[in-house]
């Protein structure tokens, strides 16, 4: 019974509940005054249900200004909740269909009330996916063919869904345990023991075989910048909850990798996470959401034909095997050697000695009067680049001096035409300066890319990492190319057991006959026949990696002054204005030449000091 001296300065305030699964929501009015902190709130709520049940996850939810009550302490006149409000009282956990890189759909528990950052770390938690940070959810852009089609197909989508939550409690045969978590080391960031080892066997460490082509075709849409700055929409706002994105439970979002920065990928630590990767990069290739060359759709074919065979005929990894390469372990193996008296391979170079590359080179660049490529002698120092007239002119002053520190380098090559060349985007104040060299074959090739990438980070070919980059140049041309190694017998179409239209995009699978393409994807495969599975999917992610247009996003934008939207490509050292007629950069500005950035949310603006 409520007394008069409670009543007054106090008002009703309507709250509804959600109890388990399946049982019906109940509606509650509270006698509340203004000074009553949320903690009190919700233990007067639980009193008045009288329904034994765990509360602890609940918490409460105001629809109208869509955010979560979580501070306790505060009162209800500090978050200014009035009698007008209608308030919820729902489990903060929820479950969430979430289709991973590989396009398989699972269904995991996690928390609605956490930032969408917190709620990825979770997710990758219970996936053994390390390296949160690279990952994000992404809405999937709506589809008005596949409306039509929804009914038709729920049941069996929802066949095909994975229930985490059943799996976890299964007992033996768990992809996940609670109280088999991993423990990370604080210094380095990897787990106390290999994934093989605390986990058992992992279904998402497998490659998934590849659709036919016929459904193949389906997905695939061509998708112009436009299409791709709509879809880039949809990424939620990591410093928010799923709540408060309008994100309800059994919702389907899509986990991808967003930050195209990856971390050390260890084979014996990221064995889900290099398989969704390479899922990831193989299903960008294969609907064509990143351009690349005849020739290099033919080696990611041949990558992913050499992967699946594997996959089907291997018997499954122990990545607890898997060696960890480490340059600190290799500079005291160095030391160690030296102080005993044993000869060493020379891991490390001496620093003191910096190497240099003198060659005939050709040059072009694009903004000078040089209109075509001509003959300089280049000499490669430290991080620059200088070319003179000829050989006998280079103790004199050079033409021009290149500091490629801060530089990007994008390969231009086409092994089957035997094109090596090199493009060199350097910083200049108002964007970037374009710079095409071009080598006369693979060896040179290899060596100069191989120094303009480090010299682009600062470091010179002292650094110990410049011959395996010459290596693994060497080792990516040798992969590109589409003919057999010498003394090599023809391939033999008939050996292929697969059809080769699984492993293009529907796009060149109508280009070539049946047969023709099963003996280019074959004598590229003669190149790649010695790689473990392992070494397979990482050759995939990095050829990904040194395509043009990896890691740009693109976004509709309207740039101050400006009457018309204009695109606004986003990468991870840069941002690209692009005219939205012609589709070609207008200005480049890089972060490392950024004076400050700062973004308004009110008004929706960013602004830039260059």
């Amino acid at each position: 019974m409520v007394t008069a001296a409670e009543r007054q300065n106090s008002w009703e305030l309507s709250i509804q509940v959600d109890q388990r699964q399946g049982d019906e929501s109940m509606k509650f009015k509270i006698l509340v005054k203004g000074d009553l902190h949320i903690g009190g709130l919700m233990l007067k709520l639980v009193e008045k249900i009288k329904t034994p049940q765990n509360w602890s996850d609940h918490a409460l939810w105001w629809e109208k200004k869509n955010c979560w009550l979580l501070k306790n302490h505060w009162t209800l006149d500090k978050y200014g909740v009035q009698a007008d409000a209608d308030l919820r009282f729902t489990p903060q956990h929820k479950p969430l269909l979430l289709q991973l890189p590989n396009m398989k759909t699972i269904k995991l528990t996690i928390s609605f009330s956490s930032v969408v950052f917190k709620a990825v770390e979770e997710i990758c938690k219970a996936l053994n996916i390390r390296r949160s940070e690279e990952l994000s959810l992404l809405k999937a852009p709506d589809d008005p063919k596949k409306k039509k089609k929804k009914d038709k197909n729920k049941d069996q989508e929802e066949d095909e869904i994975i229930d985490m939550d059943v799996i976890s409690g299964t007992a033996g045969s768990s992809l996940y345990s609670k109280t088999m978590t991993a423990t990370y080391d604080p210094e380095n960031g990897t787990p106390a023991s290999a994934t093989s080892l605390w986990f058992g066997e992992n279904s998402l460490t497998s490659s998934q075989p590849n659709v036919p082509p016929e459904e193949l075709a389906k997905m695939y849409q061509p998708l112009s910048m436009e299409d791709k700055s709509v879809i880039n929409a949809g990424w939620l706002d990591s410093s928010s909850s799923l709540m408060e994105q309008g994100i309800q439970e059994n919702d389907k979002l899509l986990l991808r990798f967003k930050y195209h920065c990856f971390f050390d990928l260890n084979p014996k630590y990221d064995a889900v996470r290099i398989t969704q990767l390479y899922e990831q990069a193989r299903w960008a290739i294969l609907l064509e959401e990143i351009e690349c060359t005849e020739e290099e759709m033919l080696m990611f074919a041949s990558l992913q034909y050499h992967i699946c065979k594997l996959t089907m005929s291997t018997k499954p990894v122990d990545y607890s095997d898997e060696p960890d390469i480490d340059e600190v372990e290799a500079a005291l193996s160095h030391l160690e050697t030296t102080l005993e008296g044993r000869n060493t391979d020379k891991i490390l170079e001496d620093i003191t000695d910096i190497p240099k590359l003198e060659d005939t080179l050709k040059l072009y660049r694009p903004k000078r009067l040089l209109r075509t490529f001509k003959d300089y002698w280049f000499v490669f120092k430290d991080t620059s680049i200088s070319y003179y007239k000829n050989k006998e002119s280079a103790s004199g002053e050079p033409i021009e001096q290149l500091h490629l520190r801060g530089c990007e380098v994008v390969p231009d090559v086409n092994v089957t035409e035997k094109k090596f060349g090199i493009k060199l985007l350097l910083p200049v104040a108002d964007g970037m300066n374009e710079v095409y060299i071009r080598c006369d074959n693979e060896t040179q090739y290899a060596k100069w890319k191989a120094a303009c990438i480090l010299a682009s980070k600062g470091k010179t070919m002292a650094y110990s990492s410049y011959g395996s980059e010459v290596r693994n140049i060497q080792s990516f041309l040798q992969m590109k190319s589409l003919a057999p190694p010498p003394g090599q017998a023809a391939s033999d179409v008939e050996s292929m057991e697969m059809n080769p239209e699984c492993f293009v995009s529907p796009r060149y699978g109508k280009k070539y006959k049946n047969k023709q393409l099963s003996t280019r994807i074959l004598d590229a495969h003669h190149n790649i026949s010695q790689l473990s599975l392992m070494e397979a999917k990482m050759r995939f992610i990095q050829a990904w990696q040194s395509l043009p247009e990896f890691g740009i996003k693109y976004y509709i934008v309207r740039f101050r002054g400006c009457k018309k939207d204009e695109i606004l490509g986003i990468s991870y050292n840069r941002l690209i204005r692009i005219d939205t007629s012609t589709r070609l950069p207008v200005t480049t500005w890089r972060f490392s030449n950024m004076k400050q950035w700062n973004v308004n949310w009110e008004i929706r603006q960013v602004r830039t000091l260059i």
